[in-house]
């Protein structure tokens, strides 16, 4: 039977590593090697510009996909080098594995080796040699970046707001490129600071240049973010960094690996300088702190009618007032949303009225348990296919984190942050995979005394106490429970949710006894009618 290859071509964002070595001349090269094996090319996954240090390559996981389903359409992956797979030795090592159970090998056309023990040590060998390769080279890619840097010229990368990257000369086969002025955009950046000194806050600021019908880049609308970047680069006063951030984690680096160069002048020093004077002056670190009650009851779940984005609090009047406002609209002004402000306690008061009105009271729990038992009855069988499929996943998962911990106890992998992070993520789905065989099996053993009418007022008795509880972060824990989301509109308050949280908060305080808290965070109830939007904080809510 003539073997099905699959071609795996890659090239790397380092130029500096990858000068002789072409996509078209890996193509050749493997195809060639096929053509003299007999192997039959079924496949090819090309790989543009990713480093071969992480496995977050789209063509890569595809290829992994691919060899791995049922009907596998490949027999053999093969590669220029084993350094175009990984230069990971953990990673390529847990991949093979992976690959090798499917009975799919690996081969490099320049590295050809066996399959006894010593052909093993070897290629080892070669991913560690792989590896420390390639830290090396992006130290030494690192290096000459800073030193580029300390000479003024720009690295790459999308320049600051308000210039634009030129090329200066050509050095051998380098091209020395600079910042430089782009005239529009400088002009934007010289208002903002403008309207700064003139004492206005970073929101109205972004509100006025939205007004005003000037863009971000791609035509974006301003936001409080975007305005507060150029108010804080010093490339604009003359001084940009480079090498500030950690390229993968994004974490600020030391200072003193930070490496100043000069930039074209957009605002004067001095007028910069007062502008970091007035930020500094707004900062809520800088003021006293106002009195909260408690946490915000509705933070994550209250949603802007108009807009569909979230809500978020702002206070009035020194912090005497505190509104639920869309968050759009707070940060991009009254352009970019027209949705409404409403005072904290009469939103939060009102959800908290409704749920225990119309939500908490017998006949609606009844018939949501009426219901469910009526579908328990229908779908017994698809739920006992469910659990089987969910616990044959589940002992798969951990067969995977067995044999991780035996290739620990071996010596084959080492106990390093590859190796920990796939054990954490392992163990994550097994949780979740826990989790959802408790759920499906709940579903399929229902207490028959569920509807008892004693079972039902525990329930509504204990729900009821525990919205009106007195513990705010308690209170918000609880509503979140049940409630998906709070949408605010101009003429309505809707409130929504699924049945499905509702009814395991009964068969949890049957379990529970006399102490019918739900442990879980579920959905909640379907779709509530609406509620008028209060227009005045004495508005008695209603439905």
């Amino acid at each position: 039977m003539v073997k099905r290859a699959a071609l795996y071509l890659r090239v790397s964002t380092s130029r500096q590593a990858e000068k002789d070595l072409s996509l078209p001349d890996q193509r050749r090269q493997t195809e060639a090697y096929c053509k003299g094996k007999g192997w039959a090319v079924t496949a090819e996954y090309v790989e543009h510009g990713r480093s071969a240090t992480d496995d977050k390559r789209p063509a890569f996981q595809r290829m992994i996909d691919d060899a791995t389903r049922p009907n596998q359409p490949v027999d053999v992956i093969v590669v220029h080098s084993y350094s175009r797979l990984f230069r990971d030795a953990y990673l390529f090592e847990y991949y093979r594995r992976k690959l090798d159970k499917r009975g799919v090998a690996i081969v490099s056309i320049t590295q050809e080796l066996g399959d006894d023990p010593m052909s093993d040590m070897l290629r080892r060998m070669l991913n560690l040699f792989d590896e420390y390769q390639s830290r090396e080279n992006a130290k030494h890619v690192l290096r000459a970046m800073k030193e580029n840097a300390r000479q003024g010229y720009w690295n790459g990368s999308q320049p600051p707001y308000g210039y634009q990257v030129v090329e200066v000369e050509v050095r051998a086969d380098a091209t020395k490129k600079k910042l430089a002025v782009e005239p529009s955009e400088a002009e934007t950046v010289k208002l903002i600071f403008d309207l700064c000194l003139q004492g206005n806050g970073i929101r109205a600021i972004a509100d006025q240049l939205n007004r005003r019908g000037l863009r971000y880049r791609r035509g974006r609308n301003w936001s409080s973010s975007l305005v507060h970047a150029p108010l804080t680069r010093s490339a604009y006063r003359g001084i940009h960094y480079f090498n500030v951030r950690e390229n993968k984690t994004r974490k600020i680096k030391d200072r003193s690996e930070w490496v100043p160069f000069e930039s074209p002048v957009i605002i004067e020093p001095d007028r910069f300088e007062r502008v970091q004077a007035l930020l500094r002056d707004r900062r809520p670190t800088q003021t006293p702190p106002r009195v909260v009650n408690g946490p915000t009851l509705l933070t994550g779940i209250a949603k802007c009618g108009t807009c569909a984005g979230g809500m978020t609090l702002r206070t009035g009047k020194g912090g005497r007032y505190r509104y639920y406002t869309c968050n759009k609209r707070a940060t991009e002004g009254r352009t970019s949303c027209h949705g409404r402000n409403i005072r904290m306690e009469i939103l939060d008061n009102l959800v908290i009225d409704q749920i225990a009105a119309k939500v908490f009271v017998p006949e609606r729990i009844e018939a949501l348990i009426t219901e469910l038992a009526r579908r328990q009855r229908n779908q017994m069988t698809d739920s006992q296919g469910e659990l089987r499929e969910l616990n044959k996943e589940r002992r798969r998962v951990e067969e995977k984190i067995d044999r991780l911990l035996d290739a620990l106890s071996e010596g084959l992998v080492e106990d390093g942050d590859g190796f920990r992070r796939k054990i954490s993520q392992f163990n994550q789905q097994r949780e979740e995979l826990l989790r959802r065989v408790a759920s499906v099996d709940r579903r399929r053993h229902v207490p028959k005394d569920i509807l008892s009418e004693a079972n039902l007022n525990r329930f509504i008795v204990a729900a009821q106490a525990k919205l009106a509880d007195s513990d705010s972060e308690f209170r918000k824990a609880y509503v979140k429970l049940f409630v998906d989301r709070v949408d605010v509109r101009d003429e309505e308050i809707r409130i929504q949710g699924s049945k499905s949280a509702l009814i395991n908060g009964v068969l949890e305080s049957t379990k529970l006894g006399n102490h019918p808290v739900p442990s879980f965070v579920s959905e909640w109830w379907g779709r509530t009618r609406a509620a008028p939007t209060p227009r005045s904080g004495q508005m008695a809510p209603k439905i």
